[in-house]
């Protein structure tokens, strides 16, 4: 038994140290398969007594079931006996509901009906409106063929711009506040004038517009045409602006601002949007350029303070007729006091005159009252009767 069994790391090991440790492995091997089993019966007893819980809680879901399934017996019970009581008014009420609803759709369909035989008529009006308008749009297409033909002549654009413009201003102003190709004291002719209360010198209005370049910028093609057409606008719109400066600013005569009416508002936009060098340059000048509806609105804002000066002219009007009025009534004061002075005279006049008639009623009723005998005939009394009357009567 102490003979060397096997060497393990170069240690001899005997055969008694080879079953001692043979025996200690086996040991906790049995330990082991011992704690294993002993777990496993656990784990069982616990997952029997789980499974008796569960059981017992499905037992118990399961009455629960019946009892709310009873309960729920008894209410569909009730329920079918409200439905059956329920039905009969329901079956009442539909029919009452629908011959109340086939009255409606009676009397529904005849005003349909009526409402669409008026809306028939009224298409028929629309389509007559319509053919007329189609008919218009057909003279609308004619002229403005012509007025391609106007535009392409220059004196007659030049003209078209006029008419456009004095058509703006007539119908903004009146007559009085301006005027059309006037002669300026330096024998300049401006398109118009227009003429502010309270301010002598006018505005010069400049239709005169270079629309040729503008024509070729929209008719070039390629760069180089679009480049020297550009080239032209900044020419002739600079000079133009440069005309205006030099022939209708004329001190105290006119305002030292102008406006250049542009009768295109696409061609305004243009300018704004591709020249704005050119506007900056006729803003130095004091020329502002407008379109066809800042025209208009600069007529508006002209119209604002030629009537606010007619409302302050009005105003003062009214204030000097309101001062005579106040002077009238203070003289009708006056007058009134004076004539309520003769009422008051005139009642102390009148009490003074019926404290006298009653005096004097008074002192008759005296006299009335006294007794006299009555004299003989022969006897002459009557100056002696006379003489106590007076002494009485004094």
């Amino acid at each position: 038994m102490n003979g060397i069994a096997f060497t393990l790391l170069e240690r001899p090991v005997t055969w008694s140290e080879a079953a001692l440790a043979f025996a200690g492995s086996s040991l906790f091997l049995l330990v082991l398969v011992a704690l294993s089993l002993w777990r496993s019966s656990r784990g069982r007893a616990i997952e029997a007594v789980v499974a008796a819980e569960r059981a017992r809680e499905m037992d118990d879901k399961v009455a629960e079931m019946n009892r709310m399934q009873a309960e729920l017996t008894g209410r569909m019970q009730t329920m079918a006996e409200i439905l059956s009581t329920r039905q009969a008014d329901l079956a009442r009420l539909v029919a009452e509901r629908m011959d109340g609803l086939r009255q409606q759709v009676g009397s529904g369909l005849e005003q349909n009906v009526r409402q669409t035989t008026e809306s028939l008529g009224k298409l028929q009006e629309r389509l007559a409106v319509i053919d007329a308008a189609q008919k218009n749009l057909t003279d609308l297409t004619s002229e403005v063929v012509t007025l391609k033909d106007v535009l392409s002549n220059k004196q007659a654009r030049g003209a078209y711009g006029q008419g456009r413009m004095e058509a703006i201003i007539r119908d903004g102003l009146p007559a009085a506040f301006f005027s059309f190709q006037p002669t300026l004291s330096n024998r300049n002719r401006p398109d118009c004038l227009v003429t502010l209360p309270g301010d002598g010198r006018g505005l010069v209005i400049d239709a005169k517009f270079p629309l040729e370049s503008f024509t070729m910028l929209r008719e070039a093609r390629g760069d180089e045409a679009k480049k020297a057409a550009g080239v032209r606008v900044r020419s002739d719109v600079g000079q133009h602006v440069k005309d205006i400066a030099e022939r209708y600013f004329v001190p105290g005569e006119t305002q030292d601002m102008a406006l250049l009416f542009v009768p295109s508002e696409s061609i305004y936009a243009d300018l704004h949007e591709h020249f704005d060098d050119v506007i900056q340059k006729a803003h130095r000048a004091r020329i502002t350029v407008v379109s066809p509806s800042l025209l208009a609105l600069a007529i508006q804002l002209m119209q604002s303070l030629i009537r606010d000066a007619r409302m302050r002219e009005e105003a003062r009007v009214i204030q000097t007729e309101v001062g005579r009025l106040l002077t009238d009534v203070r003289r009708l004061g006056e007058r009134a006091e004076k004539l309520d002075q003769h009422f008051r005279q005139a009642q102390e006049d009148v009490a003074g005159i019926r404290t006298s008639a009653g005096k004097i009623t008074s002192r008759g009723d005296k006299i009335g009252a006294l007794e006299f005998d009555e004299p003989a005939k022969s006897e002459p009394t009557l100056p002696f009767a006379k003489g106590l009357e007076l002494k009485a009567a004094e």
